[in-house]
């Protein structure tokens, strides 16, 4: 992860194919010899590309998260960046929840795309994330909304204490799929450290949402059974628990064909903001799943996403 993200090797001849990309360069394919040495890049298919667009740049620290045992963080600065400036912050938080903030270019929640508009992009690998080992990603396990939220927290505070032009005072939050979870959790157990959220394809109602996916590994595995023989896994922690307590603008998308966390979730979740006052958007995609992947579409996610950032942000 250092250099970057491997993936889909491959024998040719003596030589070993792989793709790698990383937070400043989409893929390209190199070789390599089976013992590591003499690597060579293959493909420049995005090489004019990267180089006239502008990127930030990104490093990687660590802290004392849940339990004081150590996490990673990524920051992406803003482009164009200038350290005598404070930059607003989009504090992005990944799904799954077993997946992981990497050295990757990703092509849906690229922290590039908030660099871009002017944003530090801070994304925290919490309890629950895979790449440090299966006693971390387990840890997840029963507590989807305590380790997490903690180093959550704790990451944020790190990275504004390590990093003076972050501005603290103007922060978003956004998620999707467990990081829209998380986004509504927050909205009841720690609404008021944000100006804003974005909560994309998330789970208001733990409870319910055990009957509406089309995926129960994830629940029965997490929330440690089904909700009549441990309620008490899905109650816990479930959103829909805490919604009086929302006070933040919240600006909520979905898909009508996501199968995994289905579209009444997002709506429920609009329902219940705009019933409050909270000032809230709802962005709906009747033609995309639990994944926005048309490029259009991809366009007008981000205008939205962005455009409500700079709303309470800017």
């Amino acid at each position: 992860m250092k250099d970057g993200t491997i993936g889909s090797p491959g024998l040719a001849g003596k030589r070993i194919v792989y793709a790698m990309d990383n937070l400043k360069s989409p893929v390209e394919l190199f070789s390599v010899n089976p013992d590591g040495s003499d690597p060579r890049a293959i493909t420049q298919i995005n090489v004019e590309k990267v180089a006239s667009t502008r990127m930030g740049d990104y490093e990687q620290f660590s802290f004392k998260g849940w339990n004081n045992e150590t996490v990673y963080c990524y920051v992406v600065k803003p482009v164009d960046f200038n350290p005598a400036k404070k930059y607003p912050i989009a504090f992005l938080i990944h799904g799954g929840p077993q997946g992981s903030f990497g050295n990757h270019f990703h092509y849906r929640w690229n922290p590039q795309a908030y660099a871009g508009a002017g944003y530090a992009a801070v994304m925290v690998d919490f309890h629950g994330s895979t790449g440090y080992g299966q006693a971390f990603t387990d840890a997840i396990r029963g507590d989807w909304g305590g380790k997490p939220l903690v180093d959550l927290q704790a990451g944020l505070a790190a990275a504004l204490e390590k990093y003076p032009w972050m501005d603290g005072d103007r922060v978003g939050a956004l998620g999707a799929s467990f990081g829209g979870y998380m986004i509504n959790w927050i909205a009841g157990n720690w609404g008021e450290r944000f100006r804003c959220l974005v909560s994309h394809d998330g789970n208001l109602d733990e409870r319910m949402a055990y009957f509406d996916t089309e995926e129960l590994w994830f629940p029965e595995w997490d929330h440690e059974g089904t909700p009549w023989t441990n309620p008490e896994g899905y109650e816990k922690h479930n959103p829909v628990n805490f919604v009086k307590n929302w006070k933040t603008p919240i600006l909520v998308i979905h898909g009508e064909l996501d199968y995994r966390v289905v579209v009444t979730q997002g709506i429920s979740t609009f329902t219940a903001a705009q019933r409050l006052g909270v000032p809230s958007k709802f962005l709906y995609f009747p033609d995309e799943n639990h994944w926005v992947l048309k490029p259009h579409n991809s366009i007008l996610w981000h205008d939205t996403v962005i455009g409500w950032l700079d709303q309470w942000l800017k």
